[in-house]
């Protein structure tokens, strides 16, 4: 078998090696550390590496004082370390040591008297209870990430994310298993609808298709902020009886609820604008495909796909995406984050014309790309 021909090295490979050799020798770690113009960037870089070996600290860190409710009560005031320990039943030792630790990542803050209060972030999460959903939910991720290694050759047998997104692996969900996981993603909902509704405007739409929705929280907090749209929900049998039974007396005359799989059932028609909330980046690259094309085949002419979840850079440079994501849903079995460059190709090649990224406030949350059925 002849050779594989020869990668072209270019003159900016050639500089990143020569960085990459400078950087990982210890005698100019000594000499960047010790001079002046470097010493800045020396402790920079020292800082950032350290952060990364401690990170898993942090968020246990982080998990504690959600645990424990600790911002549940610093919301009210102020409140000493003594006080805090009678109230979450720890030692004092503990308390203080929980509080040091949590001051010290902006959770919270040191206050007159000895005493502590929220922090920036602290209270920032406070008013965003999906973060707090977020935080208790990553128990199974932790664990599932104990040995990543084993997670990227595909050795362990099975996963806690696995589990808790049933539609992740080969059986059908029931109605008691999708309950945990519809509550996480409903949790979420109030940001990710006002950032959606921000970036694309619904009233131009007479009929919205939600697929994969779960128990319907998205679909029904655009129809209830555009009055004059209907609405239909498609999502797994199971998942859609539930939706069925909790639906809002003002929707019954609006939304229709179908129940089905898209991987093996055609989407109903009717709508002209179909929507996949945090959908696509579940699904591997063929069933992507699959969808794509039903969503085409269920449009009419003119008719638009939005898509919207969190989307990977094209450089690769997006923890968010490439870290969190990457290795989110390596646990859970099935997708990947996709630059929207990816996005926008895949769109085309289902048939879908003038991919367009639209700008959203919070991108990190959530990015929304929309496709065209051509007239």
């Amino acid at each position: 078998m002849p050779d594989a021909p020869a990668q072209a090295v270019t003159l900016r490979d050639r500089l990143l090696t020569w960085r990459d050799q400078l950087l990982a020798s210890q005698r100019f770690q000594r000499w960047a550390a010790a001079f002046p113009m470097t010493r800045g960037i020396a402790e920079r870089r020292t800082r950032e590496l350290f952060d990364l070996c401690a990170g898993f600290v942090y968020t246990q860190v982080l998990a504690a004082c959600v645990e424990l409710d600790l911002f549940a009560i610093l919301k009210h005031g102020p409140c000493d370390a003594a006080e805090l320990a009678r109230r979450l039943n720890l030692p004092l030792a503990a308390m203080t040591r929980l509080l040091r630790a949590a001051q010290s990542l902006q959770l919270v803050e040191g206050r007159s008297a000895g005493r502590v209060g929220l922090g920036p972030l602290g209270a920032a999460l406070v008013g965003n209870p999906a973060i707090a959903a977020m935080v208790r939910h990553h128990r199974l991720f932790y664990d599932d990430l104990r040995n990543p290694v084993a997670l990227l050759r595909g050795a362990q047998p099975s996963t806690g994310l696995g589990t808790f997104w049933p539609y992740a692996g080969a059986t059908e969900p029931t109605a008691v298993s999708v309950a945990p996981y519809s509550a996480l993603m409903a949790a979420s909902l109030p940001l990710l609808v006002e950032d959606v509704l921000e970036a694309y405007s619904f009233a131009q739409h007479r009929c919205v298709l939600d697929v994969g929705g779960g128990l319907g929280g998205f679909v029904s907090a655009v129809l209830d902020r555009v009055p004059h749209l209907t609405g239909m929900l498609f999502d797994l049998p199971a998942v859609a009886e539930s939706a069925g039974r909790q639906l809002p007396d003002a929707l019954q005359d609006r939304l229709a609820i179908h129940g089905g799989s898209f991987l093996t059932d055609r989407l109903p028609g009717g709508a002209d604008l179909i929507t996949l909330v945090r959908v696509v980046h579940d699904h591997e690259d063929a069933a992507v495909r699959h969808l794509l094309r039903a969503a085409w085949a269920a449009l009419p002419p003119g008719g638009v796909l939005l898509i919207a979840e969190p989307m990977a850079a094209a450089d690769a440079t997006d923890p968010v995406g490439d870290a969190y994501f990457g290795f989110y849903l390596a646990a859970m079995g099935s997708g990947r984050a996709r630059p929207p460059e990816t996005l926008a190709g895949l769109l085309a090649e289902a048939g879908f014309v003038a991919p367009k990224l639209r700008r959203t406030r919070r991108p990190v949350l959530v990015r929304v790309m929309t496709g065209q059925r051509p007239l």
